[in-house]
C-alpha cells in the first residue's frame, strides 16, 4: 500500500502502465540539474547505441514531471543539451540519480493529473470521514480547523454523561447525541461551519463523526513537491488506492493505440475480474466497469460504518 501519492502514481505504473517486459528506454543523471542548466549529463552505460542514438534532436525525454526537447547530443561527454520545461510541465530541480526516461508513452504529469482528477471525482459516491471531540456550549461551537471547510454532513455524534451533568463521566455509556452543522459566512469562523447541540448539557466532550469532500492534492509542506502528500493529509483510504488505479489507467489509455506489451499485461491483470479484454477500447471499458465493482464494494462497506442518520428540520439523531 502506498503512503503518499509519489508511491500511488509508482503503484499505478508498476501495476497498469509500466510492465517490465514494456518499460521505455531509461538512464539516470549524472549529476544535478538547477532550474536553468540546459546541459542535461547521463550515464551512457544504461544505454544501447540505439537508445543512445535516439536521444538526438527532437527527442521528448522526461525526469520526475519535467518534460524536455533534446536539441542536441554529445555521445563523448554523455550529455544532451535540452530545452526545459515542454508542453507545459514546470522546471523545477533534479537530483544525480533521478531516472531519465526517453520518449515517455504515459508522463509522469500526466498520471499525477489523472489521479487528481479522479480523487476530485470519488466524491459524493464516497468520501472521507473525520471524527473531532468537541466540548458543547450554549450556542453554536465553530469548527475551527484547517480543513474544516471540507466538512459536508454531520454522521453521529457521542458522549458520555449522567442526568445531563456537565463535565465527563467515565462510568457510564455512551449515549447518542443531537447535532446540527450549519453553514456560516466566514465571517464568524473561516471553515464557514458550526454546529449545535441538543440534549445535553455544556463542557460536555462530545465525540463527533463527520463526512468530509477529500482534500486537494496540492504542495502542503511548501517545499516544491506536491507528489510527497500523503494520503491521510487528504483523507484517502488505503482501500480506495485500485479504484484510482484503474481510473487512472482507463483515462491514460483512452483513444490511444498502446503497445502490445501493455495490453497484454492489462488484459492478465484483468483476468482476475472476469471481464474479457482484447482491445485497447475493452480494456478501458473493462478498467471502468471493475472501478465501478470497486466503488460499489467501498460505498457498501461505508454504509456498514456509517449508516445515514436521522434528520429532522437540519438536526442530526443518531441512528444507534
Amino acid at each position: 500500500m502506498s503512503t503518499n501519492i509519489k508511491g500511488l502514481i509508482d503503484r499505478t505504473y508498476r501495476e497498469y502502465l509500466e510492465p517490465m517486459e514494456d518499460m521505455v528506454s531509461y538512464t539516470v543523471l549524472s549529476g544535478a540539474l538547477s532550474v536553468s542548466d540546459t546541459s542535461v549529463g547521463f550515464n551512457g552505460d544504461l544505454l544501447s547505441t540505439e537508445e543512445e542514438d535516439a536521444l538526438d534532436a527532437g527527442t521528448i525525454i522526461e525526469i520526475g514531471q519535467e518534460l524536455m526537447i533534446c536539441t542536441e547530443l554529445n555521445v563523448v561527454t554523455n550529455s544532451i543539451t535540452v530545452t526545459r520545461a515542454a508542453r507545459g510541465t514546470t522546471a523545477t530541480t533534479h537530483n544525480a540519480g533521478d531516472v531519465i526516461k526517453i520518449t515517455p508513452q504515459f508522463p509522469r504529469v500526466n498520471v499525477f493529473n489523472a489521479i487528481k482528477d479522479q480523487i476530485e471525482n470519488l466524491y459524493p459516491t464516497l468520501y472521507a470521514v473525520e471524527t473531532q471531540t468537541i466540548s458543547s456550549a450554549v450556542g453554536y461551537v465553530a469548527l475551527a480547523g484547517a480543513d474544516d471547510d471540507r466538512i459536508v454532513a454531520p454522521l453521529k455524534a457521542v458522549s458520555q454523561y449522567q442526568e445531563l451533568d456537565a463535565g465527563n463521566q467515565t462510568t457510564v455509556q455512551f449515549r447518542g447525541v443531537a447535532m446540527e452543522l450549519i453553514d456560516v459566512p466566514t465571517t464568524v469562523t473561516a471553515s464557514g461551519k458550526v454546529v449545535q447541540f441538543s440534549g445535553v448539557s455544556n463542557g460536555v466532550n462530545v465525540h463527533c463523526t463527520f463526512k468530509k469532500k477529500f482534500g486537494e492534492v496540492k504542495d502542503y509542506d511548501s517545499d516544491g513537491d506536491a507528489e510527497d502528500t500523503t494520503l491521510a493529509e487528504i483523507g484517502l483510504e488505503t482501500e480506495y488506492e485500485p479504484i484510482i488505479m484503474a481510473g487512472v489507467a482507463a483515462q491514460m489509455i483512452s483513444g490511444k493505440d498502446i503497445p502490445a506489451y501493455t495490453a497484454d499485461y492489462i488484459t492478465e491483470q484483468m483476468q482476475v475480474t472476469n471481464y474479457p479484454v482484447n482491445s485497447s477500447s475493452n480494456i478501458r471499458n473493462s478498467l471502468l466497469q471493475y472501478q465501478q465493482v470497486l466503488i460499489n464494494q467501498a460505498r457498501k462497506d461505508l454504509r456498514a460504518r456509517y449508516p445515514e442518520p436521522v434528520s429532522v428540520n437540519s438536526v442530526v439523531y443518531p441512528s444507534a
